[in-house]
């Protein structure tokens, strides 16, 4: 994960955002479907870039 800085910072962005965006909609009361289905692929979205390597990264696992 360390050598990927940029995808490893973009999946952290992306986590964050989506906790966000979770805790709005649980404030406002306005959890619906869009809300948790915005939530859910932006988490899995990041944890999956934690876990990606960046293109010009030779030997990253």
């Amino acid at each position: 994960m360390k050598k990927s800085w940029k995808t490893t910072s973009t999946g952290v962005l992306l986590i964050i955002g989506g906790v966000v965006r979770f805790y709005f909609a649980v404030k406002a009361g306005n959890f619906t479907e869009e809300a948790i289905t915005t939530c859910a692929t932006s988490i899995l979205g990041g944890i999956g870039l934690l876990f990606a390597k960046d293109q010009d990264v030779t030997g990253a696992q």
